[in-house]
């Protein structure tokens, strides 16, 4: 699991940005303002194969920026 859910960070995030479009969600047209970069992340990248398809789940496990408010993605706009 991404750490980025409950990080105070999640929304003006690089690093977060990047790992929702690896995961092909829908995204914002809008640039973020503020842009946060995080200091020293590690982003785990699971690969698995079902029928003859590759899938790819990216997390982010380690970030020094990391500063936790559970829930926080609960309001991202």
């Amino acid at each position: 699991m991404c750490i980025c859910v409950n990080c105070r960070h999640v929304h003006n995030c690089v690093t977060y940005q990047l790992i929702k479009k690896q995961h092909n969600h829908r995204q914002n047209l809008n640039i973020i303002k503020n842009s946060f970069i995080p200091k020293k992340t590690l982003i785990n990248i699971n690969i698995s194969y079902v029928n003859q398809n590759t899938y790819y789940d990216w997390d982010l496990i380690e970030c020094l920026s990391f500063v936790e408010i559970p829930g926080q993605w609960i309001f991202y706009r």
